[in-house]
């Protein structure tokens, strides 16, 4: 007879934003292995069913796709207000909803400026606002998908950068105001094999990108999945706050 599957991870409920695809999606994936239920949070309510449907096939955990949008707040009270129904309430919180728009600063690109900041800053302020009290109860952990951009700036990537080191200062700053009831941790991937920056409008940026790292030495989502997973896995005691990984090839 085959040995189970471990579960550590039963019993709690974990909420990911951004879903849908990419690092989003491959943590839902883990976090489920693991024997959470999962609440999928996206603006794709065709692609996180899909993989709602995909989870709950796999068993025994739950899983329930979400339609929402981090950036209207009523939208993740919504959302909020279902996991408690539905699940329970969160005990774990992913902020993995993200943009990824290069290019100059420019007034060209006004209206990305604004939605990358929306969701990559506020969204995550907001979804860490509407699921606080959930998580509070009881202990719970919040994960901050960041990125090495928060790290260091680059030209052409100006406003990207402001979202990430805004998000790791709002994480260091949670950390100590929420210690030791809810854990905090800011993950900051290097270069990872993602359709994010495809959705940039500026294409001498984006070839810049794709120019540096083949797909085969670019990080899988995957990769941060169980980065993720492993600070999630520690004792209470323990807490991982900061995680930067970087492809092996990657200098900087």
């Amino acid at each position: 007879m085959d040995a189970p599957i471990p579960t550590p991870l039963a019993g709690r409920t974990a909420v990911v934003t951004g879903a849908s695809s990419g690092i989003g999606a491959a943590v839902a994936r883990s976090l489920h292995d693991a024997g959470a239920d999962v609440a999928l949070l996206a603006r794709r309510e065709a692609t996180i069913g899909a993989l709602a449907d995909e989870l709950t096939a796999a068993g025994p955990a739950r899983a329930l796709a979400i339609p929402g949008d981090v950036t209207e707040r009523e939208s993740v009270l919504a959302a909020a207000a279902r996991v408690e129904a539905e699940l329970g309430g969160a005990d774990v919180l992913v902020n993995g909803a993200g943009e990824a728009f290069f290019g100059p600063f420019a007034s060209e690109r006004a209206a990305e400026t604004r939605q990358l900041i929306e969701v990559n800053l506020i969204g995550a302020m907001t979804a860490t606002e509407c699921f606080l009290d959930q998580l509070r109860d009881g202990g719970g952990d919040i994960v901050n998908l960041s990125s090495i951009g928060g790290r260091q700036a680059r030209k052409g990537a100006s406003v990207y950068n402001a979202s990430k080191w805004g998000l790791n200062g709002f994480s260091e700053a949670m950390r100590q105001e929420l210690l030791p009831d809810v854990r905090v941790l800011v993950v900051e991937p290097g270069a990872v094999d993602t359709p994010i920056v495809d959705r940039s409008s500026h294409e001498e940026s984006k070839e810049a990108f794709r120019s540096l790292y083949g797909k085969d030495e670019m990080l899988r989502p995957e990769d941060v999945a169980e980065v993720i997973l492993f600070a999630l896995l520690r004792p209470p005691h323990v807490a991982i706050n900061e995680v930067l990984l970087r492809p092996a090839t990657q200098l900087a």
